[in-house]
């Protein structure tokens, strides 16, 4: 899956024959799983239309600051549409464009979001190339790259007045190409291996029967998407779920049983650098399993149980270098038990659940956590989605390599 996928991609047109190319950069950005939003200049009007663009985006394409055709329309607000990108990329960026990037000159729609973005900003330059070499041109990409913007360079070809040389806009490919690749180079876990549990485990009674718990997995997963668009490479070790895993930096093992996820953890420690432990794993499992199905005929039935090995504790103890999580689900004196499990088992930080709040516990789509780390500092967080929760929790991991 692209690192693009989800993103909110902001794209400028300007005025240049390069234009008509940009129907094919709409696309590869859709299949890339982004997000379009499109702003064309008057001008980039005269070699594609609106039309084309709004219809690749899925979205309206704006043009200027208001509906010069209806005096009740409301104005097309440049400061919203800067602040809901992620990225913004201008392409093709021509030399008028870039002068008025490069000198504030705010004459039109686009270059008034540009001055409001606050994200990364791309821009693909495209013109002649004596325009290309000109002093004045070179002075506005030494600004731009100054202010932070990224030049996706240009490319050398046959150009629109005849001549050949540099100042080619990058094909649509390798426009999507670099920012994936400047993006990916961003990412504050790339290179960082997470192993992290999900869900339940069943612990069979016989062939037909298991002991197991309401944990539906998605708060692992949703841990392990968030580490994945952060660039980590994760190993997801998830009891029975229906969730599913949507991108490919997320290798998923399947288990069943306590023991089966006792060992995938220990199969994969070693080389971890961080492990989230959000499985919500058996504490006890029967003593024997019967071979059969055990049939109804008594009036009692007794199943005599023993622990299942600790997880969490078994990989406190044969830590290293790891970044240990665990996670702690309590009814009475949470932050006390919580604290407890800390020590014992080793850990660097702690995700505590309590049912005792609203929107919190299994089968929910929110969580209410406290993290408590390992020096005792407690913080309580407010009931958010599980997705923002999983957020919050990497945000610890990446304040951890940052120290």
């Amino acid at each position: 899956m692209s690192v693009l996928s989800g993103k909110k991609i902001l794209l400028g047109v300007s005025g240049g024959i390069a234009a008509y190319k940009t129907a094919s950069l709409v696309r590869l950005f859709i299949k890339a799983g982004a997000h379009v939003q499109v702003i064309m200049t008057p001008a980039s009007k005269d070699f594609v239309t609106p039309l084309t663009l709004s219809t690749l985006s899925k979205n309206p394409v704006f043009s200027s600051f208001y509906n010069q055709d209806d005096e009740n329309e409301k104005w097309n607000n440049h400061v919203e549409l800067a602040l809901w990108a992620d990225l913004m990329v201008i392409a093709p960026a021509t030399a008028n464009t870039l002068s008025k990037m490069a000198n504030g000159t705010c004459d039109n729609l686009l270059i008034a979001a540009y001055l409001s973005a606050k994200c990364p900003v791309y821009f693909a330059p495209a013109m002649d190339l004596d325009m290309y070499k000109h002093p004045s041109t070179i002075a506005n990409f030494f600004s731009l790259t100054e202010f932070g913007d990224a030049i996706i360079p240009a490319e050398t070809g046959e150009l629109a007045s005849g001549l050949a040389g540099e100042g080619r806009m990058a094909e649509p490919e390798h426009i999507v190409a670099f920012i994936e690749a400047d993006v990916e180079s961003r990412l504050p876990l790339k290179g960082k291996k997470i192993l992290i549990t999900a869900g339940p485990t069943y612990e069979a009674i016989d062939p037909v029967r298991f002991i197991g718990n309401h944990s539906s997995g998605k708060m692992g997963f949703d841990i392990a998407l968030s580490a994945a668009n952060l660039g980590a490479s994760v190993i997801l070790v998830s009891g029975p779920t229906h969730c599913k895993a949507t991108n490919s930096l997320i290798q998923v093992i399947p288990v069943v049983s306590a023991q089966e996820m006792y060992d995938a953890c220990h199969h994969y420690y070693a080389n971890a650098d961080v492990v989230i432990a959000a499985a919500a794993v058996a504490d006890y499992k029967p003593k024997r399993v019967a071979l059969q199905k055990i049939k109804k005929s008594a009036d009692d039935f007794n199943i005599e149980m023993e622990k299942t090995k600790d997880i969490l504790a078994s990989l406190g103890q044969i830590k290293e270098n790891q970044f240990l999580i665990g996670f702690a689900l309590e009814t009475e004196n949470e932050i006390e038990n919580a604290k407890l499990k800390i020590q014992k088992k080793n850990l660097d930080l702690i995700v505590l659940n309590s049912l005792q709040d609203k929107g919190a516990g299994f089968g929910k789509d929110t969580n209410k956590v406290t993290f408590i780390d390992k020096f005792f500092t407690v913080e309580a967080m407010e009931l958010k989605s599980k997705e923002a929760v999983a957020d919050d929790i990497l945000n610890k991991v990446i304040a951890h390599f940052d120290v």
